[in-house]
């Protein structure tokens, strides 16, 4: 019973490793350094570990954001985000589990009425803003170091390369861990609160109620890894900007380094002992990230170098993402609610109205409201204008 009750998160994480698998290691396949199969099991691998290791940091972070408390409302969440991943995906258009779910959540929350946690809403659109740029700067620097190491080492080109290679696999390890460390909060998040499991206790070790959850969510990411995730490797692999080897590994180890950095509780705690505000421990888009350090590349070769067209489309999809999942999450709780009689949670701290005083949370959600509403017009002339496009593709008439 409860594989069916999590089977929507089980989706949600099939679809997110078929779609973030091109972060890990769509530019090392794409500069032809390391093969897709070789890529793919180790990545399977180190997802699993991560995100069993280290998953608790960032969903806490959504757990607050909205706390889920029915099983229907969990399932009918996961469900909503994984069906937005998997129709951007579908589309060939890396989108973000995380904004997928965050979208989901946020629908949640206007459907029950619950208050949104400000605070954490705001660590997390923080984080979407900050992780790319982290991810550029972190590309900037390493791609020029490892040029400098480059023109003092005398090193064959040949050996050099083998070298460079070797650091991919270890990349995309690191990559993998990373990803399952952040991103399990997207996949088992909503469930934690919703489902309480008793400790695992096995011969070695022992598995936490959400550990287990975490568990069966990365055998989903990695499922969804080596099934499906080619056809988005090749968007990020080359098009955006032509990689080389050095390039390949830069974009992995800068993307690896933001994702761990923002689901490391003992780096958050390391910076509060040392008189530092603690590290925020969300999850982020690596996506994002990976796109920042490609472009962070591109600006360190010149800025002609990078397919902006293709960014623009790929900023696009960050946008919409969220709105998607919030409309398919609120549509999806009404039908599940009122349809099937499923109980799908109730409000965490309600919004309460007082005479005419101006509550803050009220403004808020009817902001997203009408945020929602825009949104969704603009994917519909999005799509529109797609199909015109196609359109006078077949007849052969003139593209603007």
């Amino acid at each position: 019973m409860i594989i069916l009750f999590i089977s929507s998160g089980l989706f949600l994480g099939w679809s997110l490793g078929a779609n973030d698998a091109s972060n890990i290691f769509g530019s090392a396949v794409g500069a032809r350094m390391i093969s897709f199969t070789k890529a793919a099991i180790i990545a399977s691998i180190f997802v699993i570990l991560g995100a069993v290791i280290q998953g608790s940091g960032a969903s806490g972070t959504l757990g607050r954001l909205g706390s889920v408390n029915a099983i229907g409302g969990s399932f009918t969440v996961a469900l909503a985000a994984g069906l937005t991943v998997y129709l951007m995906t579908k589309a060939s258009l890396p989108v973000s589990s995380t904004q997928a779910i965050v979208g989901a959540i946020i629908g949640w929350n206007l459907f029950t009425g619950s208050v949104i946690d400000i605070h954490s809403l705001t660590q997390i659109l923080i984080s979407w803003l900050i992780s790319p740029i982290l991810g550029a700067a972190f590309a900037f620097i390493l791609y020029h170091l490892l040029k400098v190491w480059r023109r003092n080492m005398k090193t064959h080109l040949i050996k050099y390369e083998e070298r460079i290679k070797l650091g991919l696999v270890l990349a995309c390890a690191f990559g993998a861990y990373s990803l399952g460390a952040n991103n399990i909060a997207n996949v088992m998040g909503v469930f934690v609160h919703s489902m309480n499991l008793e400790t695992a206790s096995f011969s070695l070790f022992s598995l936490t109620g959400a550990q287990q959850l975490f568990l069966l969510g990365g055998i989903a990411i990695a499922a969804g890894i080596l099934t499906y995730s080619k056809k988005v490797i090749s968007t990020l692999g080359n098009n955006l900007l032509e990689l080389s080897s050095e390039a390949a590994l830069v974009v992995v180890i800068s993307q690896s380094l933001v994702l761990f950095i923002f689901s490391s509780t003992t780096l958050a705690n390391l910076t509060v002992k040392i008189g530092l505000p603690p590290l925020p421990l969300v999850p982020v888009s690596s996506t994002q990230v990976v796109v920042g350090a490609i472009l962070g590349i591109g600006l360190y070769k010149g800025v002609r170098n990078v397919n902006f067209r293709l960014l623009g489309s790929i900023a696009s999809g960050w946008i919409t993402t969220p709105v998607i999942a919030g409309l398919i999450g609120f549509f999806l709780l009404f039908f599940m609610k009122n349809l099937f009689g499923i109980d799908v949670g109730h409000a965490i701290n309600p919004v309460v109205h007082e005479g005419s005083s101006l509550n803050t949370n009220l403004l808020i959600k009817n902001s997203i409201i009408v945020l929602l509403i825009f949104a969704t017009a603009y994917l519909v002339y999005l799509v529109m204008r797609e199909k015109s496009k196609s359109k006078k593709i077949n007849e052969g008439g003139p593209l603007r």
